[in-house]
């Protein structure tokens, strides 16, 4: 008989894998819930950002305009040939398979017993390359063109921007858009992309001024879900130099964008899941007058100078410019190396207008003459014998090529620009007043206008300026070489604008602006009453008005029923083997009542170039003025019609 035993109690060895087991299990369903329940959010952005891409669409810029509405920079529609490559996704494929079949087929024919090996991603490549090709002979053979492709930009539009259009050809002209429209066949792959890109209905026109902008990847990003995603971005503009540079934030456009899913290969999938449109930047609004600019680089022509122009009671500035210049729609879309080289030749980069730093030669005479007055120095009565020279401890300082002229006043020294009369009252001055009076007038410092880059390195030198910089003490000859602004005197062009509308204003500042000021703004210019009593005053301001009339040395800038308060000046600048002129106009008008400033200087390039402000400057100067007198009696005339 079997004998069966019961166990009424379990091995007390299993509890413990129970045990064990249970906490286990609960360990991994604590894992799972915490995964399902707190780390949700945290997987959903990782399928996201392996399914979901974000793309950029940059705001066009906005625009520019002078001070009365008429436009300086604006956008124009810019067209590309491109593909989607979402699109070609088969044709890929059928090409890649093509050009493997054709491979091995080769293989076999050579008879080769070994295996046939192929670098796959090379023939991926090949396959990008020849669909992409096909479809450009056809944008070629449409345009006339001979565009190539470039494998390197294939590669690296397929690695970095796949979700983007390729471009086949950029930047296609109107015409070249019309055959387009015209003869691409209905439903075919390639689409005709536009975007916009910068232009410039004037050209050259106050190009250092408005500055020029350059494509760029970093565009600000839109109010758009998907910050953690994987973004492409369609190139933006960015401002570089002048107002485009300074006011970039206020001209970049608010970018738009699209979030798309994408398959496994990375291609579009479907329409966009969110989508929000791009926004076109603010506008601003320049104190500039286009036609005055463009009446000034006319006058200048081909010569090397600049020309600016204030206007008096607001300091905001009408003319800003600089020559040699260069075509600003030459930057739009893209700046060549070519272009570029040329531009560098012919050293037309620089902003000579707020840039340049010159001797002012006898403009500076204005300077030293308030400071003489202010000192108690000069009578604007008190006659100086005068002569030919002037002498300075052992040397003699000549007039300049028209004197000698005897019994001079301040006004008749003005007016015929007297060397030796300015010698005498510089040096009886003293160069510590003359300079702390340049100062005075912010000769020393920056005007402070909107453009990046205006210079700052202006030199007034006086007796602890030549202990510092030239190691030795101050001499004679130095006073009188700064009382007539030369010697290292050195100004920009817009410093002595701002410093002829200040003295237009009987005060030592002017706050310079190259935006339209509003009509009820309050402007407060700093600076200081000049410090001249009406005599004296009227005495420098009777001067300058000769300076303009029939024998003075600024006639050449006269204009009929206008009465313009002028000076001229001619100084010399040595460079190495070479001693070159510099020709100034610096005036304002009208007499009795100032509303505009001009500077004018033009540079003398070779040792031939025989410039004198009244002969190469007044004359520059003259076509400002008759252009800004046109303007306003054309208004006046206007305001009068009914």
């Amino acid at each position: 008989m079997k004998v069966v035993h019961h166990y009424r109690h379990g091995n007390p060895r299993m509890g413990v894998f129970y045990v064990v087991f249970g906490l286990l299990f609960g360990v991994l369903m604590l894992g799972l819930a915490w995964r399902q329940l707190f780390m949700h959010k945290e997987y959903r952005q990782r399928e996201e950002r392996q399914s979901q891409r974000r793309i950029i669409q940059p705001g066009p810029r906005g625009n520019i305009y002078d001070y009365s509405g008429k436009l300086l920079v604006g956008n124009r529609p810019r067209f590309s040939a491109v593909v989607y490559l979402e699109e070609l996704k088969e044709e890929f494929t059928k090409e890649y398979i093509r050009i493997k079949r054709e491979l091995e087929d080769a293989h076999r024919a050579t008879g080769s017993t070994e295996k046939f090996t192929f670098q796959w991603v090379e023939i991926r490549s090949q396959a990008r390359f020849n669909v992409l090709q096909r479809y450009l002979d056809e944008v070629n053979r449409i345009l006339g063109a001979n565009h190539q492709l470039s494998e390197r930009n294939i590669l690296r539009h397929f690695n970095e921007r796949s979700l983007m259009p390729f471009e086949l050809v950029s930047d296609v002209p109107p015409e070249g858009y019309a055959r387009l429209i015209e003869q691409l066949p209905l439903g075919s792959k390639i689409d005709i992309y536009t975007d916009t890109a910068r232009d410039y209905p004037n050209g050259a026109a106050a190009a250092h001024a408005l500055g020029y902008v350059r494509g760029s990847w970093q565009v600000p990003p839109p109010d758009l879900p998907g910050d953690n995603l994987r973004t492409y971005s369609y190139k933006g503009e960015v401002g570089i130099n002048g107002l485009e540079k300074e006011f970039n934030n206020i001209l970049q456009g608010q970018s738009g964008g699209e979030v798309y899913i994408v398959d496994k290969f990375q291609y579009q999938f479907g329409e966009p899941i969110a989508q929000i449109n791009a926004r076109q930047g603010d506008s601003i609004q320049t104190s500039l007058d286009i036609d005055l600019q463009l009446a000034a680089e006319r006058a200048l022509g081909n010569r090397t100078g600049a020309v600016v122009a204030i206007k008096v009671d607001t300091g905001e500035v009408l003319v800003l410019a600089s020559s040699p210049s260069y075509d600003l729609n030459d930057f739009s879309p893209r700046l060549s190396q070519e272009t570029a080289d040329e531009i560098n030749e012919k050293g037309a980069w620089l902003s000579r207008a707020t840039r340049g730093l010159y001797p002012p030669g006898s403009t500076f005479k204005l300077v030293t003459a308030i400071a003489g007055m202010r000192a108690g120095i000069i009578d604007p009565d008190e006659k100086v014998a005068g002569g030919a020279y002037f002498p300075v401890g052992d040397r003699l300082f000549p007039e300049h090529s028209g004197g000698p002229y005897y019994s001079t006043d301040l006004r008749k020294a003005i007016e015929k620009s007297s060397n030796v009369y300015f010698y005498d009252m510089g040096i009886r001055t003293g160069i510590d007043n003359i300079s702390a009076e340049a100062r005075r007038f912010g000769l020393d410092k920056p005007a402070g206008i909107e453009i990046p880059f205006e210079e700052t390195r202006m030199s007034i030198p006086d007796k602890e300026w030549s202990r510092r910089v030239r190691g030795f003490g101050w001499r004679g000859g130095d006073t009188a070489n700064v009382s007539i602004g030369q010697g290292d005197l050195l100004v920009t062009p817009l410093g002595m604008a701002a410093f002829a509308a200040s003295l237009a204003r009987r005060e030592t500042r002017t706050d310079v602006t190259i935006l339209k000021r509003k009509n009820d703004e309050v402007i407060d210019h700093g600076g200081e009453p000049i410090g001249l009593t009406d005599d004296q005053y009227n005495a420098i301001l009777e001067g300058m008005e000769r300076v303009v009339g029939l024998k003075g040395t600024g006639r050449y800038a006269m204009i009929d029923g206008v009465r313009i308060a002028g000076k001229t000046g001619t100084a010399q600048v040595k460079i190495p083997g070479k001693k070159l002129t510099l020709a100034w106009f610096l005036g304002f008008a009208p007499v009795d009542d100032p509303q505009i400033a001009v500077v004018v200087i033009v540079e003398g390039l070779k040792p031939g170039d025989h410039y004198a402000g009244g002969a190469t400057a007044a004359p520059v100067a003259r076509e400002v003025f008759k252009e800004y007198f046109r303007e306003r009696a054309a208004d006046e005339l206007l305001a009068i019609t009914p």
